[in-house]
């Protein structure tokens, strides 16, 4: 029974069961579908070896909605512990749980797949490549994700969940305070998720440097393969410094190494710089590509060219390099003395300017635009003057002198999520509509959309500004209860309201599939919004190839052009096209890299021996073998091309 023990849950509760249950029924009603309509082949086939970038961006996009509703839910269930003074629906301890795991699934296991989701499907086609340059690193980029997603999403069942609070700070996160395996599935799930991601820089840089049409010279793409370059450029540069940090704290943990203790010559505070070097970059890993989103949305639903592309692009390589030396505004609290956090602070402003040159240019877009406001133009409407406000606060907090007030208060919390919601959120929703069409062949209903947009906009205003208000008052973040007397109830209250609004609006788009899915109509065409880029001069759905004849680019708009100038973009004959063969060999390699990142959180060195050994027979299986890929005939792509134009 010893050894059983550990994988016991040390602060078991009635959710937690529920939860239990709940992932048993799901994973057994799963494999009980797929046996039951013989779909095991189909799966094996089509999904699980597939290395077309457009399946792969699928899969992202599933993961992301599904870790949505998971921190959505740890976050509705934080409010509600709020909502009144000395709630006792939430212990401290599950608490802190839930509020280590929110952090950690909405930023790196819900946003990044959303946004990879968009690099996997969008950039390819907008760059008029038939394929990312490395299809089957690609699958397993994916692959290292979501397994690492799978393995810290298992701990709140397995072991008991991280509870350090979603920085993991040392020393709480040491053995001494952070008893369970919960750090351990933190530190070793996000390292497996990290070199997905890292290898997903790698393989776009090379995408967009090496595999554009031609005739589209980098100031001629469009504006989200700009930021897709640019936030992989940043992957490349932070996320190692994420996996130096991560395996360091693993061997703090595992091993009784002293990098990060408060004895023998460890220090603590080398985490919060190291943290904080990779996390303050990654934070604009996200939002570039979600302004690139919007600068397409905005530009095409005003029906005009962006405003000023050339200082968008610069404005964005501007902010990825002052991303890099703002990291210590984290810690103006902490005794770095006033010159090192006067540099700091400066720096942290500086980086409100490239930020407002993309807003005026933004709203010089829209004028004199012919505006139209479908679903995902509201949304980037909506957005410009949320995160101005989310902006103006963040500049707030950059006065190091103020921040004393602000730092650790519900101030903070209010200001990241005054970001991060409407900057990356409302981003993934407006190009989730916008994309759809494209993905699945039908438009999700307008009505619906809008109303889910209005109503999240009405919920995030009343759950977040009360935060602004009651974190002048004092209100600590990460207090799990406080009492009457502090007058924190009414706005906390407010808080959870405005929370529990934003679920609905969350119901509202898996009702909007659903509805869509039956009643929409399939009578559309290829490019239903009218827009000006390259993915959407292709058929619907996209082939397997992509373009059965490789775009020539004339301008920015190639497409756009082509539709109202003239511009010839496909010449020539169709001739075979060369395409990569499925492979199983990424889904079994992160099917082994689990059971190694689980034998790991609990000290099975036996399976972590034989594991690694599995790594590197994987490793080595690929690097000796021969596969050249496949042609697609010409007669095949005269079939498929008939067959879509039919369509």
């Amino acid at each position: 029974m010893e050894f059983f023990e550990r994988f016991a849950i040390p602060h078991p509760s009635l959710p937690i069961y529920i939860a239990m249950v709940s992932i048993g029924l799901t994973v057994i009603g799963i494999l009980a579908g797929l046996t039951y309509f013989k779909k095991w082949g189909y799966l094996w086939r089509e999904w699980l070896t597939t290395v077309d970038h457009k399946k792969i961006g699928i899969m992202y996009l599933l993961s992301a909605l599904v870790m949505l509703f998971r921190g959505g839910v740890d976050a509705i269930m934080m409010r509600a512990q709020l909502a009144v003074p000395d709630n006792v629906l939430l212990d401290s301890q599950h608490y802190n749980e839930i509020f280590t795991t929110h952090g950690i699934v909405m930023i790196l296991f819900m946003a990044m797949p959303f946004i990879m989701f968009f690099m996997n499907f969008v950039v390819p086609l907008q760059i008029g490549a038939r394929d990312v340059a490395f299809p089957r690193l690609n699958a397993l980029s994916f692959w290292l994700f979501f397994m690492g997603a799978m393995l810290f999403n298992i701990s709140f069942v397995i072991g008991g969940s991280p509870d350090a609070g979603w920085t993991s700070y040392f020393p709480l996160a040491g053995n001494e305070f952070s008893k369970s395996v919960g750090t351990n599935y933190y530190m070793i799930a996000i390292q497996i998720a990290g070199i997905g991601t890292l290898m997903t820089g790698i393989n776009f840089i090379t995408t967009i440097l090496k595999m554009r049409a031609p005739g589209m010279t980098l100031m001629k793409m469009p504006m989200f393969t700009w930021s897709s370059l640019i936030a992989s450029a940043i992957i490349v540069f932070a996320f190692p410094v994420l996996t130096v940090a991560l395996a360091m704290g693993t061997m703090d943990r595992l091993f009784g190494t002293n990098f990060f203790t408060l004895d023998n010559g460890g220090m603590d505070m080398l985490w919060a710089n190291i943290f904080w070097v990779w996390g303050h970059p990654e934070v604009y890993i996200l939002i570039l590509p979600a302004f690139g989103i919007f600068s397409e949305i905005i530009s095409t639903f005003a029906r005009r060219n962006l405003y000023g592309y050339k200082s968008m692009v610069g404005s964005m390589v501007i902010i990825s390099l002052l991303s890099f030396i703002v990291w210590a505004h984290h810690f103006f609290t902490m005794g770095q003395g006033a010159l090192t956090n006067s540099i700091f602070s400066v720096t942290t402003m500086a980086i409100a300017v490239p930020t407002g040159v993309k807003i005026f240019n933004w709203i010089l877009t829209l004028r004199k635009g012919k505006i139209t406001v479908p679903t995902p133009m509201l949304y980037s409407l909506l957005f410009i003057p949320l995160f101005t406000l989310g902006g103006v606060t963040g500049v707030m907090l950059a006065m190091s002198a103020a921040d004393y007030q602000y730092h650790n208060t519900m101030f903070l919390v209010a200001h990241f999520h005054n970001v991060i919601i409407p900057g990356v959120v409302y981003a993934m929703l407006a190009g989730f509509t916008y994309y759809w069409p494209k993905l699945f062949g039908f438009m999700l209903n307008e009505r619906i959309g809008k109303w889910t947009a209005w109503l999240m906009s009405i919920g995030f205003i009343l759950a977040f500004i009360p935060m602004y208000i009651t974190g002048l008052d004092g209100q600590a973040r990460r207090m799990y209860t406080y009492s009457e007397s502090t007058g924190f109830g009414p706005l906390n209250m407010v808080s959870f309201g405005g929370a529990a609004i934003m679920g609905i609006s969350f119901v509202l788009i898996v009702y909007n599939i659903y509805y869509s899915f039956r009643y929409a109509s399939r009578d559309i065409s290829s490019d239903p919004w009218n827009a000006r880029t390259l993915e959407w001069a292709t058929h619907t759905p996209v082939p397997e190839y992509n373009f059965a004849i490789i775009p020539e680019v004339k301008s920015e708009e190639a497409f756009w052009d082509a539709k109202k100038k003239g511009h010839v973009l496909f010449k020539g004959e169709y001739e075979k096209i060369h395409m990569p063969n499925n492979s199983g060999l990424p889904f079994i390699l992160s099917c082994i890299f689990f059971v190694w990142g689980f034998s790991l959180v609990f000290s099975l060195w036996i399976p972590v021996i034989i594991t690694t050994i599995g790594i590197f027979v994987c490793m080595t299986v690929r690097s000796f073998e021969k596969d050249h890929g496949r042609y697609i005939s010409v007669k095949e792509i005269e079939e498929t091309e008939s067959e879509l134009r039919g369509a």
